[in-house]
């Protein structure tokens, strides 16, 4: 029997869930299968007051227009993050773990923080810089293929997916090879702990796991400041010395962004390479006319590269590794129709927003040859993810070397998704090489 992967929703099912919609409480179901239940919401309410008092957007056009306008929206969580994480009573000289990481890392903050440490990272992530990556990348992948072909199988996500980011990331910043193995652990727990509701048991290991980060970060930045590193491809020597005759990070700057770094390269990486290889297991088809222009093109790097470039967007876009984004109305201000006032915490659906009809022609409907996908999977913006080239590279090498050494791969049992609303993706994705 071959396994179950995305089981359908029903209109009714996901009315229903639609009408009581609450971040809070969602079913299982729609951690499955959430793409019609924002149908439904986009066709009813698309502006949504939700049970607490935010607001839920599922718009393409909605969404664009909160990540384009800075000034009456904020990414700066510290409302918000303040009674999630300092959970009372609490000393307020001693904030959480969670609530310093959380509140001092480049995604959930606005200028001029989010400027100083955008423009330090971006410097090491030049078009040749990445373009210097590739060999690199390539000889991982492959050493990872050629360890499933030994074993005929595997799991996508642990033998493959996972690996490839953490690899990558821990050279961006220099992290030796045999510190790496907590790194995937950290950051599930930090990057859960943003989920809209927590158990004390997430909360808990969200808090330790920013401790224990933040010890062994202490280690590293202090043996970097004795032995730099080339500030052209090392991330942490650039973060350390700051611009010349600029500003420089705090310590505290310095390693939760250090953490950022780590963590928003890791997860929404692994998700969008398994995601991707799930996919097609889903969409045979897509399989079959992706390998086949592969196949045609095979002598042609530039257009073997071009071919897997509009299918890890479509990638992107069809399921998002990171579906929720969100903002702070700083004044009164209106969006799609709907008055908000001073202060409205405003979620943003960007996997609804991928979805939405009225920017994507057959938007359920997975095209890997779609074009002018202009998907908002690395957001919009200011705030547009600053690896998104880095993430793109490692898709298109993870994916189509996986292909070209595993044409006839075959999931063996339903995989295991994470779970999650923020971050889509999966625990455990159990295959064979040979169908």
């Amino acid at each position: 029997m071959e396994p179950i992967i995305t089981p359908p929703m029903t209109r009714s099912r996901a009315e229903e869930i639609a009408q009581h919609f609450d971040l809070r409480a969602l079913p299982t179901d729609f951690y499955t299968n959430p793409y019609p239940v924002y149908a439904a919401l986009r066709q009813s309410q698309p502006v949504r007051l939700m049970p607490d008092g935010s607001y839920f957007l599922t718009r393409y056009a909605d969404v664009v227009a909160v990540y384009r306008d800075s000034q009456s929206f904020s990414a700066d969580k510290r409302v918000e993050f303040g009674p999630k994480y300092n959970v009372p009573p609490y000393d307020t000289s001693h904030p959480a773990p969670l609530f310093e990481h959380h509140t001092t890392s480049l995604v959930f903050n606005d200028p001029p923080l989010h400027t100083r440490v955008r423009k330090l990272i971006m410097g090491a992530l030049t078009r040749r810089a990445i373009a210097e990556m590739e060999s690199g990348l390539v000889a991982l992948v492959d050493g990872l293929l050629d360890h499933i072909e030994e074993r005929g199988g595997g799991d996508l996500i642990e033998d493959f997916a996972s690996a490839i980011p953490v690899e990558i990331i821990g050279n961006l910043l220099g992290v030796p090879h045999a510190d790496r193995g907590p790194l995937r652990g950290w950051s599930l727990a930090i990057l859960g702990a943003l989920e809209p509701k927590l158990s004390a048991e997430q909360h808990a290991l969200g808090n330790q796991s920013v401790t224990d980060m933040l010890a062994y970060l202490r280690t590293l930045v202090s043996e970097r400041r004795r032995h730099p590193g080339d500030p052209e491809h090392d991330v942490l020597t650039r973060l350390i010395q700051g611009e010349a005759g600029g500003e420089q990070l705090s310590e505290v700057e310095l390693l939760q962004n250090c953490i950022f770094i780590l963590n928003a390269g890791h997860e929404t990486t692994t998700n969008l390479i398994g995601n991707a290889l799930v996919c097609l297991q889903e969409h045979p088809q897509a399989l079959l006319s992706l390998q086949q222009r592969l196949q045609a093109v095979q002598q042609d790097a530039n257009a073997q590269e071009a071919v897997l470039s509009l299918a890890v967007d479509e990638f992107l876009r069809f399921e998002s590794s990171n579906q929720l984004g969100n903002r702070r109305a700083v004044k009164a201000c209106e969006v799609g129709g709907v008055s908000l006032p001073e202060g409205a915490l405003v979620t943003l659906g960007i996997g609804a927003a991928n979805r939405d009809p009225a920017q994507f022609e057959n938007p359920d409907s997975l095209q890997l040859e779609r074009v002018d996908n202009r998907h908002l999977a690395f957001g919009f913006g200011i705030h547009q993810c600053a690896g998104l080239s880095l993430a793109r590279l490692e898709g298109r090498v993870a994916v189509g070397r996986f292909l070209a050494r595993f044409p006839d791969y075959r999931l063996t049992q339903s995989p295991i998704r994470g779970g999650r609303a923020r971050f889509r993706g999966f625990l455990q994705v159990l295959f064979e090489t040979r169908g």
